[in-house]
């Protein structure tokens, strides 16, 4: 059996635009190192050892959400070691949908590319949400959580975020350092009160299938975890949308990829063990902030709650920043390939997209002030995103079978296997967003037939085959056709 070595078959020939149109669309090269780019991928995740991995509890009791956040660490592993070979035959700022647009052709880059850009722009709409709550617990500057909050966080952070990247990643590096620091400082503080009897006390459901003091929930409630247990890994692939500002982007990527796997994983079974051990499973199940509520036993404040307290809020800032950096990118790279409206591309004198940054903002304020509904926009991000996974694991897949040959600085081990094993788990966790919240999932569905039909009437037809994506795919095409010749 042979494979057919064509491509998908690539866009309509566009219109060119100017001959200055990429100079006007250039990013600041060689900005970041490998240490950076390590702690921006830990500081897009570092906020869901803080919250909300705990509602996990609620779908699964500690033995559910254990095994859920296991299989997605395996999840995670298996994809981030796809990208970082990805990001090495194909360093741009399109990440995902530079990957996929080579694998699966235009289609196949939008629709992940689209999936990326809904997990990038929800999710720090809804990190504004829980940044204001924790302004208000804190009582800080006498502030209630609302639209001034939001505002004030979108305002100060996109500023600091054209001021330049270097600038922008070294901000969030040491923001990320903090919350990373206090994060393990909680952990000593409360194994120290740690009680194994205390992980496994949730009421158990007597008519669940397969329910155990373990299992609370049965075992469909594995599967319902599956989305929480995802909160400790959730941005992590977002690495290689910085790979057009990466100092040798073909052997910092893979290196910054792993590294920050491995950091989150530890921080994971840290923050899992401590926080459930300390104060038990039931008491954190509901908590906003449970690793605060872990060091409370009695709910009066301690010298470490407070710690943690503060320092939760720099988790939460370090996430926000970073996943507005993430989603400026995503968005700057379809738009420079013609894929959304090209201005969208636009960068300053500085090197930043501003629209990239500026649109996608005024829509997380927006959608924070209007519903304030952080929850939900959490969901309708995870939705997107296990989207975006399938897509680029199977990029991987796709493409290790169709240029066996295209060279590869560095190379996934275990090869297909460990890319179909994160394909398969993404898919799993796709559905289990339909078991947490069905109304999050139709509205991801819904932005994404507005964003399809975009698509298929308008942009298709008017891509830029100058952009670094569509040069790489063409590329392709061209190759596939003097083979056949």
């Amino acid at each position: 059996m042979t494979t057919d070595p064509t491509p998908p078959n690539p866009a309509p020939a566009p219109a060119e635009p100017a001959d200055d149109y990429l100079e006007r669309r250039t990013l600041r090269r060689g900005s970041a190192g490998w240490l950076l780019l390590t702690g921006l991928g830990v500081a897009y995740v570092v906020s869901g050892d803080y919250s909300g991995w705990n509602f996990g509890l609620a779908e699964g009791g500690f033995g559910g959400l254990g095994i859920a956040m296991a299989l997605m660490g395996v999840m995670y592993a298996c994809m981030v070691f796809s990208l970082a070979e990805l990001s090495s035959v194909l360093p741009t700022a399109g990440g995902g949908y530079g990957f996929a647009r080579r694998a699966l052709g235009p289609w196949g880059g939008f629709l992940t590319g689209t999936a990326i850009l809904i997990e990038y722009i929800l999710a720090p709409a809804a990190i504004s949400i829980f940044i204001g709550d924790y302004v208000e617990s804190l009582g800080l500057f006498g502030l209630s959580s609302g639209w001034p909050v939001h505002l004030a966080c979108f305002v100060i952070f996109i500023g600091i975020h054209l001021w330049g990247v270097g600038e922008a990643l070294r901000f969030s590096f040491v923001v990320t350092g903090i919350a990373v620091a206090a994060l393990l400082i909680f952990a000593v503080g409360a194994f120290m009160d740690f009680d194994a009897s205390k992980l496994n006390d949730i009421p158990v459901e007597a008519d669940a299938f397969g329910a155990n003091s373990w299992l609370p929930m049965g075992l469909l409630g594995i599967w319902a975890a599956f989305p929480f247990g995802m909160w400790f890994f959730l941005g992590v692939e977002g690495v290689p949308l910085a790979a057009e500002e990466t100092k040798d982007p073909a052997r910092t990527l893979p290196r910054a990829i792993r590294w920050s796997m491995a950091i989150l994983v530890v921080l994971a079974l840290l923050t899992f063990f401590a926080s459930s051990g300390a104060r038990g499973a039931n008491a954190i199940q509901d908590a906003g902030n449970p690793l605060v509520e872990a060091l409370q036993p009695d709910g009066d404040a301690t010298a470490l709650s407070r710690i943690v307290n503060y320092a939760g809020l720099a988790g939460l800032v370090a996430s926000f920043f970073s996943l507005i950096y993430a989603g400026s990118r995503q968005l700057f790279a379809l738009s420079r390939a013609g894929y959304l409206p090209r201005f969208l591309s636009l960068t300053s004198s500085r090197k930043a997209p501003y629209l990239g940054l500026l649109v996608p903002g005024a829509i997380g304020f927006s959608l924070a002030a209007a519903t304030g509904d952080g929850a939900r926009m959490l969901n309708v991000a995870v939705f997107g995103a296990t989207i975006s996974y399938a897509l680029m694991s199977l990029s991987h897949i796709v493409l290790r079978r169709r240029e066996p040959a295209l060279e590869r600085p560095y190379r996934t081990p275990g090869g297909i296997l460990t890319s179909s094993v994160a394909l398969v788990l993404a898919c799993a966790a796709l559905v289990a967003t339909f078991l947490v919240d069905v109304t999050a999932a139709l509205i991801a569905l819904g932005v994404y037939v507005v964003a399809l039909a975009y698509f298929g009437v308008y942009s298709r037809k008017h891509l830029v085959a100058r952009a670094p994506e569509e040069e790489f795919a063409a590329l392709a095409a061209a190759e596939a056709e003097l083979e056949r010749d």
